[in-house]
């Protein structure tokens, strides 16, 4: 039997049989797939519930979309301007959300390799292409978020992140920082001098026992001592740690008698007048 007195394209049994299959089969796979992908946003830590309902929603909408077009080719429907307006619906689609897709996958990755976890402090290419520092507070599907020193809150996306220099300064467990000391030598020997700024520097609190901390003697003269001291401490107290340092040198170098320059940046002139040649 055919349709043919209802229609004008003959339609038989076995094409309205399939085409019930296709919109039955079309339903059970959408309704399986927002499943499918519900659960598999759950293993995302990164991914927000809005996300997931979003990914669910265009998996479930798709794959219904696509048994109600193989139903309509059973029938005999002419589909190709149904399936050109969705080409060009998927296109616009896809351009929109390029951006939005990049960052979701990319915080997938990050999600599964951590180069960056809370808490940790990390080091970015700022906007103005310097440097850029701070505490990570927040991994979410689009970017992460850390706060700077002076109190910035910075949204790093999550594809730039991973297309760009990081650098993590916590991963390791502590940071090493230097401060450059000149000391008027007063007769006094080079090793004395080195034990009174190991002794002085490890005494701040902040400073890590391991590893030591280190002298390195750069020039020595009759006059004076020029040495680098390096020590290492918590990434994120490395400002207040090297401060303390500082003043602990100044404090420790003056009670010996001997009169010091300490500073935690570096120079390029001479912090004090050349010696006599």
């Amino acid at each position: 039997m055919d349709f043919s007195t209802f229609l004008s394209t003959p339609i038989t049994w076995w094409q309205v049989l399939w085409a019930v299959l296709s919109l039955v089969a079309g339903w059970v796979a959408s309704r399986f797939a927002k499943r499918g992908v519900v659960d598999l946003m759950g293993h995302v830590p990164t991914a927000t519930p809005a996300a997931t309902r979003f990914a669910a929603r265009l998996a479930q909408y798709t794959l219904l979309l696509l048994g109600v077009g193989v139903a309509l080719a059973f029938l005999g429907a002419n589909v190709q301007p149904v399936l050109a307006v969705v080409l060009v619906l998927a296109v616009v689609a896809a351009l929109v959300l390029r951006g939005v897709a990049d960052n979701f996958a990319a915080s997938v990755l990050i999600a599964t390799r951590k180069p960056v976890t809370l808490g940790e402090e990390i080091t970015v290419e700022g906007p103005d292409g310097e440097p850029l520092t701070g505490t990570v507070i927040e991994l979410n599907s689009r970017a992460v978020v850390f706060t700077t020193p002076d109190g910035r809150t910075a949204h790093v996306p999550n594809a730039k992140l991973l297309a760009e220099t990081l650098v993590n300064n916590s991963r390791h467990g502590g940071r090493r920082s230097e401060v450059q000391v000149r000391v008027e030598r007063a007769d006094a020997s080079i090793a004395d001098i080195t034990v009174a700024m190991t002794d002085a520097t490890a005494a701040v609190d902040g400073v890590h026992p391991e590893p030591a901390v280190g002298v390195l003697v750069s020039a020595v003269s009759d006059a004076r001592v020029t040495a680098r001291v390096q020590f290492w401490h918590t990434s994120s107290t490395g400002l207040g740690v090297t401060s303390a340092v500082v003043a602990a040198l100044t404090a420790g170098l003056a009670e010996r008698g001997w009169a010091a320059t300490v500073t935690s940046e570096a120079v390029g002139p001479p912090l004090v007048p050349g010696d006599r040649v």
